[in-house]
């Protein structure tokens, strides 16, 4: 008796190979089998589609897998599963894209956290901080593993810092990466309280400082970066002004504006320059800097302190020089100052540096615009 492909003969059964049913299929006998699947497809309705065999399924999409929609929350990576992950930043020279030439400077720019710093006046204050931490990459390496800078940054974070601490942070990314050249840069705003002119009052004066930290050629640079914000009055301006009152009875005002001086110094030596310190420096070069809490005999007060320090932008700078020169904490340093005219549609700006460490030739198309006070 005959059973579909398969012969019984009393109580055995055997089973009938036919080659139309072993020949492997071709190309388009199995393209025209995924047509008609599709069509199928395109007609069933979505339980009898979610009824199909899986295999099925992932032709039904264009060839695409039909893969897991829902995040697995139990999901956890062994040791094995880590290892195998793909890690191109790792990978051999040949994946280079491009020259295959040394990167002075690659890593991770702006990521925050709460930082705790030392000061000379109010004991350790918290501040948010932006951190940068760049490495350098030789000509052979493809890339490196940007977060082993967090990870190194962050094994130091909940101490309070000093450029003792920056630089055990920096010695670990740098050893973890296998750089020659690494740096660090911290960025924050450090609050004073300042005292009104005359009225009693006080308020807090933010200050936006930075401090660097540089390892290049085996040669270590420490590097605080602040800004200064201040009044200019402009001096061409104001003898004009005393001109029309004497020889007219003209009322004048001679022009002023704020201005900016981002002050960079190399702190050299063993006694420490407080962030403190540097603000004092600055407000010795040039008094007149922009007020917090004001009342009438403050304004009044303002504006006999600018009329009795007009300055240049020339000045600015070379005030600002002479205060540094003075300092044996202060090695090389750079001045950039910017006077936001309020007389023209332009700016006023200087720069001035003393020693290699912050010579350039050329400088950032938009250097002087990053001196703007927002407030």
């Amino acid at each position: 008796m005959k059973d579909g492909n398969t012969m019984i003969f009393g109580d055995r059964a055997m089973n009938i190979h036919t080659p139309e049913l072993d020949r492997k299929p071709s190309r388009d006998e199995a393209e025209a089998a995924i047509a008609l699947l599709r069509k199928w497809a395109g007609k069933a309705s979505d339980a009898e589609i979610a009824a199909a065999d899986p295999a099925a399924r992932a032709f039904l999409n264009d060839g695409y897998p039909e893969l897991e929609r829902s995040y697995p929350a139990d999901f956890k990576a062994s040791a094995d599963y880590k290892a195998g992950l793909p890690d191109l930043q790792n990978g051999p020279a040949s994946l280079i894209v491009g020259a295959k030439t040394q990167i002075q400077h690659v890593g991770i720019s702006n990521f925050r956290l709460p930082i705790r710093y030392h000061t000379r006046d109010n004991g350790d204050v918290v501040l948010e901080t932006s951190v940068t931490g760049t490495v350098s990459l030789e000509a052979e390496k493809k890339g490196i593993n940007m977060s082993r800078i967090m990870r190194s940054f962050y094994a130091h974070a909940e101490k309070s810092f000093s450029y003792k601490v920056i630089e055990r942070a920096l010695e670990d990314y740098k050893r973890d990466l296998e750089s020659f050249d690494a740096r660090i840069q911290m960025r924050f705003s450090f609050p004073v309280r300042i005292d009104s002119l005359r009225s009693g009052l006080s308020g807090w004066q933010y200050y936006d400082i930075a401090l660097e930290l540089v390892d290049a050629g085996g040669v270590r640079k420490k590097i605080m970066h602040l800004d200064y914000v201040y009044s200019s009055t402009c001096p061409c301006s104001l003898e004009l002004s005393e001109h029309a009152r004497r020889t007219r009875g003209q009322l004048a005002t001679p022009h002023s504006q704020r201005s900016v001086a981002r002050i960079s110094v190399e702190l050299v030596g063993d006694r420490c320059l407080w962030f403190e310190d540097l603000i004092d420096i600055a407000r010795a070069a040039v008094p007149t800097e922009t007020q917090v809490m004001v009342k009438r005999e403050d304004e009044q007060a303002f504006a006999e302190l600018n009329a009795a320090n007009p300055i240049f932008v020339e000045d600015a700078a070379r005030s600002f020089c002479a205060k540094l020169q003075d300092d044996p904490r202060v090695g090389d340093f750079r001045v950039l100052a910017s006077h936001q005219e309020s007389l023209h549609s332009h700016d006023a700006v200087s720069l001035l540096t003393q020693g290699p460490t912050f010579a350039a030739e050329s400088l950032d198309p938009k250097l002087f615009t990053t001196l703007f006070h927002v407030g």
